[in-house]
């Protein structure tokens, strides 16, 4: 199923979200090389930033993807958090891009992840800075600081550093209204079911007024929206105020 957890660059709503999550393999692109694994690979839409780096590039994911037009990338449809199936001391690299807030059991994620890394390899992860989100997002099993993500990943890594993605003043820009619009919505909720209510009840509500509200909004901004790049977002040591947290972290 196709939600608005899935963004594209197909549609013009999106383009800020889209160079957001796109950022990630742009920054991953500074670190990788030779055997990398990408956990949730999704349509892999930033396979083609990192494949031409690796020797060999494993994509995962739970819904099947053709990626026959890249010779280096192999594809498993593979229920995460498990890896059953690959062997210890693999891989190089491994990069796994907004995928660790979908995951119930995040412990045995990442211990996964450690166990294929081969000695002296790097675990590459992104998911969203829970200060900065805006309300509930029911797709997402749990969202963390800065401190609760370096905790999960340092159960398993020795060295764990955490970074920030941040954005431009226009990014910022785009968020302080998007913030707006989305306040005018739940001001509704006077109740606070989004918070209350089980998070499968509100998926489907979420996704459709997510994509309504994006599209709300570059109706109103297309000035705005248009001018976002890649080259709007960096990285840098996180804050409270960084969109998505950056970890980095060595076996």
């Amino acid at each position: 199923m196709q939600t608005a957890e899935r963004s594209s660059g197909h549609d013009p709503s999106e383009q800020v979200i889209y160079n957001r999550c796109l950022y990630a393999y742009k920054a991953a692109s500074e670190f990788v090389k030779g055997d990398i694994i990408e956990l949730g690979s999704g349509e892999g839409y930033g396979i083609q930033m990192l494949a031409p780096l690796a020797q060999r590039y494993l994509a995962v994911d739970k819904f099947d993807t053709d990626f026959s037009g890249q010779a280096n990338v192999e594809f498993r449809k593979q229920l995460l958090p498990s890896l059953a199936g690959i062997a210890d001391n693999t891989f190089d690299f491994a990069v796994t891009f907004q995928v660790i807030e979908h995951i119930q059991d995040d412990k045995t994620f990442v211990s996964e992840i450690h166990r294929i890394l081969k000695p002296g390899g790097m675990l590459l992860l992104t998911t969203p800075n829970r200060p900065m989100s805006l309300t509930r997002n029911p797709w997402h099993i749990r969202e963390y600081s800065a401190s609760e993500l370096a905790a999960i990943v340092g159960n398993s890594f020795g060295k764990v550093e955490v970074k920030g993605v941040f954005g431009s003043p226009v990014v910022m820009e785009y968020h302080e209204r998007n913030k707006a619009s989305v306040q005018r919505i739940t001001r509704f909720d006077v109740l606070k079911l989004q918070y209350r209510l089980p998070r499968q009840l509100l998926q489907i509500p979420y996704d459709i007024m997510n994509r309504l509200n994006r599209r709300k909004l570059m109706e109103g901004n297309t000035e705005i929206v248009n001018k976002v790049s890649l080259s709007d977002f960096f990285l840098k040591e996180s804050t409270a105020d960084c969109f998505d947290l950056f970890v980095v972290a060595t076996k």
